[in-house]
Parts: C-alpha cells; structure tokens; sequence
C-alpha cells in the first residue's frame, strides 16, 4: 500500500481545497434557505414561467419552496459539478502524471508490477472520490440541523449516493483516458465533466434528445426525477457500472504495455 499512502499524500492539498470550497458552498446555500423560504412562492412562480431554463434545470417538477426541493436544484449543481471536476482532475493525472513530471523512471524501476502500480493509483483515486462525499454530506447534514430544518434523509441520501456513483464514472473514464496520454493536464479532464454535464441539459430541454441520459453520468442523479420517484434508475446505473469497468479494463491492459518515456 506504499504507493496508496503516497498518492494521497501527493493529493492531500487538491483534496483539502476541493472538499473544503464544495462543503462551503453546500452550507452557505442551506443557511440561505431559512431567509429565501420567505419569498420561495414568489421565486417559484418567477422560475416555473422562464420556460426551458427551468426544463433544463429540472425546476418545473419540484417545489422549490420545501427544504428537499431547493436543496436538490442549488446544493445538487454544486456537488454535481464541483465533485465532477474534482473526480476528473484527480484522476486524468493518476497515471499520466508520471511522465508529465519525469517520475516515471524512479517508479517503474522499482520492484513492482505495473498492475500492481495500476491497482494501487486506483484505490487512491477512489478512496479521495469516496472521501470527500462523506465528508460533503455531513457538512449538509450539519447544516440542515443548525439552521433548524426536518431533515429529509431519505432523499438527501439517494442523492448524494447518485452524485457519488456519478463521479466514480466520470473518474473511471478520465483515469482509462491517463493510461493512454503522456502529458495530459487539467483542460481534459475538465472538458470530459463540462461535456457530461451540458449532455444532460440538452437532454432536459429536448424531448428528442432525451437518450442522451443513457449516455451521461448526470443523467442518474438528476435531483427532480430523484425527489419525484424516491429512488435511482437502475438501467442508468447499470450502464454507468459497465461504462466504469471497460474504463478501468483499458487502464489496465494499455498501462501494462506502454512505453513510458
């Protein structure tokens, strides 16, 4: 576990920011809440007429005016996006990162099987993904206790169980896409997420395009349809898990064999 302890050390600081600007933001949004309850009927009806904006965002199926509701469509963009970019950053330099910063002679002339590199890189990546879940969620428990709320837990934790699943693919393919660059850096895995996300909106937006939720890992954790249903989709989320194993299978078989300069 050498290189598991050493990766996350590596990643601590990225890790302490990320998790601590994501859990910051998910609070500053739940003790605004007490303040904005007082004018939600206004602020529904002002966002259920702006047509497809409020398609696109999933606010013409829920109220906006209860604790789950609002916290689904302001708390649910923030960790969808921030935990996107987080995941796919950290893991698009899991592997390349050993070229890129001219690591890769120290590490491959060691006594260790490039599985072994591969399986290691992984769990850390995955322990940081998991990590900073956990951690997020209390902070939004927490601030759902102080500022006095029912706290509606079923919801807030199929939630955050589709944003966690959620990010776990969109590591899986950015960590199979560091198998194949050399110097692959942050625009990468930034696109891969930014594209994800814009798939689902046209997908919200565009009844013809709603295919497009089979193909984006944001179409499982769309908070409407969550708070709508109670429960996740479970064709999506075999889809995300077999997307994730081919993923990670390549990173495997194509680290095994390259040519690191």
């Amino acid at each position: 576990m050498t290189i598991v302890r050493h990766e996350l050390r590596r990643g601590r600081t990225s890790f302490i920011i990320w998790t601590g600007v994501i859990g910051f933001l998910l609070a500053v949004c739940v003790f605004l809440y007490p303040e904005m309850k007082k004018e939600m009927e206004e602020i529904s009806e002002m966002f259920a007429s702006m047509g497809a904006f409020t398609s696109a965002f999933g606010m013409d199926k829920l109220n906006f005016g209860t604790l789950i509701g609002y916290y689904a469509i302001e708390c649910g963009n923030v960790l969808g996006l921030g935990g996107a970019f987080f995941s796919s950053i950290c893991a698009l330099g899991m592997l390349s990162k050993e070229e890129r910063q001219r690591t890769a002679e120290f590490l491959i002339t060691h006594p260790v099987k490039r599985t072994r590199i591969v399986s290691e890189k992984l769990a850390a990546l995955m322990i940081q993904v998991v990590a900073m879940n956990v951690i997020v969620f209390g902070i939004s428990v927490a601030s759902m206790a102080a500022v006095g709320e029912a706290i509606p837990w079923r919801e807030a934790c199929l939630l955050h169980a589709a944003y966690l699943f959620m990010q776990i693919e969109i590591a899986s393919v950015c960590f199979g896409i560091s198998a194949f660059v050399g110097r692959g850096g942050v625009g990468i895995g930034i696109g891969v997420a930014a594209l994800a996300y814009f798939l689902n909106i046209v997908a919200n937006i565009t009844s013809s395009a709603e295919f497009l939720k089979y193909v984006t890992p944001f179409g499982y954790c769309d908070g409407a349809e969550i708070v709508e249903t109670g429960s996740l989709d479970g064709a999506k989320l075999g889809i995300s898990a077999a997307v994730s194993l081919v993923c990670i299978a390549a990173a495997y078989l194509k680290y095994r064999k390259k040519d690191i300069r």
